[in-house]
């Protein structure tokens, strides 16, 4: 635990050393407070029905002071779902990151460490999940067990953790020839005490750039799913918002609908990915250049 608080410590540090990293970061904790506070920052429920004041449904209303980035067919308010579509890109990201770090970096730890068939076994069943295609592979899961944010979380983290397991076992395998393992071998430590406690801290840098990278592929993901209908149909996500604008056929004619999501997606993924870049710098400092 005090080996995973010191990384996220220089993890904070290190990012926020650029400038390039400070505005990434910002924007990240921006969307995390947005989908924290949504329910007190959102003008209307997402859900909500507007009318004029005829008693006329605003269907597709141009941008106002009342609904500054206008309404959707159905007269729901667009910076209110906006706001709450935050909130199932951030959980969705984080637990698949979260989830997908733990299983790839055990499956890499364990393959590098014993080697031998063990490894020859984890690395070819990491071999077969890496052949599987990730967006119909996530599809089907969603087709057989239901539209639900748990299923996409599971579904996604079933088969994300794979790059992580191939990165980590190369860095266990250069590890566990250093000095300190053979010294903890000579105290009469066991294999996994040497295992978590000796080489699992020296790969938490490691496995956070990882899950940064990880956390925007699964944002990328989410909105992808809602955007070809297969999120949940009860949560409002940013990819839905384009699908139900696709649905209504207001691609063209209703741009504050459609554009909103997709810029937040592009800028929430880019800073995520930006986040994890200058980071890993200081992982793979060959990446700095001379």
């Amino acid at each position: 635990m005090r080996a995973i608080l010191s990384a996220l410590v220089q993890f904070l540090r290190t990012v926020t050393a650029t400038r390039t990293g400070q505005i990434a970061l910002g924007v990240c904790l921006l969307c995390a407070l947005l989908a924290v506070f949504a329910p007190w920052i959102a003008p209307y429920d997402p859900t909500q029905k507007h009318y004029d004041t005829a008693g006329k449904l605003l269907r597709i209303a141009d941008p106002s002071f009342t609904h500054w980035l206008g309404t959707t067919s159905l007269g729901r308010d667009v910076l209110s779902q906006m706001i709450w579509g935050a909130r199932p890109a951030m959980l969705v990201g984080l637990v698949v990151a979260l989830g997908s770090a733990i299983i790839g970096a055990n499956i890499g730890l364990l393959a590098g460490f014993y080697g031998g068939r063990f490894d020859n076994l984890l690395m070819r069943f990491t071999d077969i999940v890496m052949g599987v295609p990730f967006l119909p592979f996530v599809i089907v899961i969603l087709s057989v067990s239901g539209k639900s944010l748990s299923s996409l979380i599971l579904a996604m983290t079933l088969i994300m953790w794979r790059a992580s397991a191939r990165i980590v076992r190369a860095q266990v395998m250069s590890l566990k020839q250093m000095p300190f393992v053979a010294a903890a071998r000579i105290t009469g430590a066991s294999d996994l005490a040497i295992l978590y406690r000796e080489i699992a801290p020296n790969i938490v840098p490691l496995a956070l750039v990882n899950m940064a990278f990880a956390l925007a592929w699964a944002i990328t993901t989410e909105a992808s799913i809602g955007f070809l209908g297969f999120g949940d149909p009860d949560v409002i996500s940013w990819g839905s918002i384009i699908y139900d604008a696709f649905a209504s056929q207001a691609m063209y004619r209703a741009p504050w609908w459609v554009a909103p999501p997709g810029f937040a997606i592009m800028v929430l993924v880019s800073a995520v990915y930006l986040v994890g870049r200058e980071y890993e710098r200081v992982v793979n400092p060959r990446l700095a250049g001379p």
